[in-house]
């Protein structure tokens, strides 16, 4: 079993920057691949950012490319969402997964990831 943890949401004004930071512990083998998702009130959760397990390579929704960055840490259990120029439509809760990496793609899909954190709130005012 893998513990997700995700930190680092809060209310923020738009145009604002903020990094959420995600830690996976409790798997032998610390080299995962990571995602960033969210859920709006009212909508499906969707896909923000993924990483794959060493870092090399990165995917993004088209909403928010240019704006936000995926990175790991130096823990390879480690990765972090730096978001910049928010906008009043990044509200949600953020939501980091985990899988065991089966290839060296960044994973898109929430199906494929079975660890997730608890969720942390983005609000972000006009």
């Amino acid at each position: 079993q893998v513990q997700v943890v995700e930190s680092g949401g809060g209310l923020v004004q738009a145009g604002d920057s903020l990094t959420l930071s995600c830690a996976a512990a409790g798997h032998t083998s610390s080299t995962y691949a990571m995602g960033w998702f969210r859920q709006a009130p009212g909508k499906e959760r969707e896909f923000v950012a993924a990483i794959n397990w060493n870092g090399g390579r990165t995917s993004y929704a088209d909403s928010v490319k240019d704006r936000f960055a995926i990175s790991r840490g130096n823990a390879q259990s480690t990765v972090y969402l730096h978001m910049n120029n928010l906008k009043p439509e990044d509200t949600a809760v953020y939501y980091c997964a985990v899988r065991r990496p089966v290839s060296n793609a960044p994973e898109n899909d929430p199906g494929r990831y079975p660890y997730w954190g608890q969720g942390t709130q983005v609000t972000v005012s006009s």
